[in-house]
């Protein structure tokens, strides 16, 4: 069993930056990736970035490059993003999430925290 908490959201001026953490607990593997996830009111989740937990190799949406930042901290089991230059459409629900394979489609990951709020006002 894992477990996974996310920490950091909040509200943040447009133009502002957050840091999100993902706490992992539990059986964890070190070849697993962990992706982290937006979701809007009414909308599907939609990938943010991805990470292996070995290796360190990242990915990330189009729409976050130069803005988001994924990074880990192995000997914690802890992940975060880093978000800078804060859009008002990048309000949602982050939930980060575990899998067997760095990918960017929510059915690919097995594991999910239970999210939290980033609100970006204008």
């Amino acid at each position: 069993q894992v477990q996974l908490v996310e920490s950091g959201g909040g509200l943040v001026q447009a133009g502002g930056s957050l840091t999100l953490s993902c706490a992992a607990s539990g059986r964890t593997f070190s070849d697993y990736a962990m992706g982290w996830f937006r979701q809007a009111p009414g909308k599907e989740r939609e990938f943010r970035a991805g990470i292996r937990w070995s290796g360190g190799w990242t990915t990330s949406a189009d729409s976050v490059k130069g803005r988001f930042t994924i990074s880990r901290d192995n000997a914690k089991n802890t992940i975060y993003l880093q978000m800078n230059s804060l859009k008002p459409e990048d309000t949602g629900i982050y939930s980060c999430a575990a899998g067997p394979r760095l990918a960017e489609h929510p059915h690919d990951y097995e594991y999910w925290g239970q999210g939290t709020q980033v609100t970006v006002s204008s």
